[in-house]
């Protein structure tokens, strides 16, 4: 994983995303909607407090989102670190904040993580696994024998190891010690250029960089 930055919030999202959600949710319980309604039917009263909407019930207004985030994000995943493409899954948006926890932000930018259906999956709804948007810089290093994502340096011997650790786990980081190896691979014998490398593995073109395996000539 590398430290993400949040992109800002595209100026449709508030119209596409945020307001049908929100207008979703107070007909579900029972409310006057915050936003009104132009058309179609009013979703049925379900539960008592939003709390109590369960998290399969709630629309999916968040697709809606997924071509800005793809294009915000550079279709690349969040966790995985690799450009979004059927070896990974198809795309998705994690609600990092899960839907179970905090119905306040299923509708929000800024709870959303680009990342491949696959590792969503296994990110599920725990809290263990470290966000991408506050990780620091070599939280997580790649050794270059058997492609396996290991504690940086910024972390080792200290608590947050330990969660790294975890979230290595959790996610099954290291099922794609074949891809990281083929990737790095194609690079040196240069039928990947760098650039092709930051857009396709940006992890591995990363630690590359850090490890002083560029090839000669290559600049980062």
């Amino acid at each position: 994983m590398l430290p993400v930055l949040l992109a800002p919030e595209p100026k449709t999202f508030d119209q596409k995303v945020r307001q049908p959600g929100l207008r979703a949710i107070a007909e579900m319980v029972g409310k006057p909607p915050p936003y009104p309604r132009m058309s179609g039917k009013p979703y049925q009263q379900i539960a008592c407090t939003e709390a109590d909407i369960p998290p399969e019930s709630l629309p999916s207004y968040w697709t809606e989102a997924l071509d800005d985030l793809m294009s915000a994000y550079h279709e690349v995943c969040a966790y995985s670190c690799f450009r979004i493409h059927p070896v990974t899954g198809a795309r998705s948006a994690d609600h990092f904040a899960p839907k179970s926890r905090n119905w306040r932000a299923a509708y929000e930018w800024s709870n959303y993580r680009l990342c491949c259906s696959r590792l969503n999956a296994r990110k599920n709804n725990l809290s263990t696994v470290l966000d991408p948007f506050e990780i620091g810089n070599e939280y997580f290093a790649l050794e270059l024998v058997g492609f396996q994502v290991i504690p940086g340096r910024a972390v080792v011997n200290t608590d947050a190891e330990l969660r790294v650790r975890g979230t290595i786990a959790r996610l099954g980081l290291n099922d794609f010690r074949h891809q990281r190896a083929q990737d790095a691979e194609c690079y040196w014998d240069r039928d990947y250029s760098l650039k092709a490398l930051k857009r396709e593995s940006p992890f591995v073109a990363y630690e590359l960089h850090r490890q002083g395996r560029l090839n000669p000539g290559d600049i980062w």
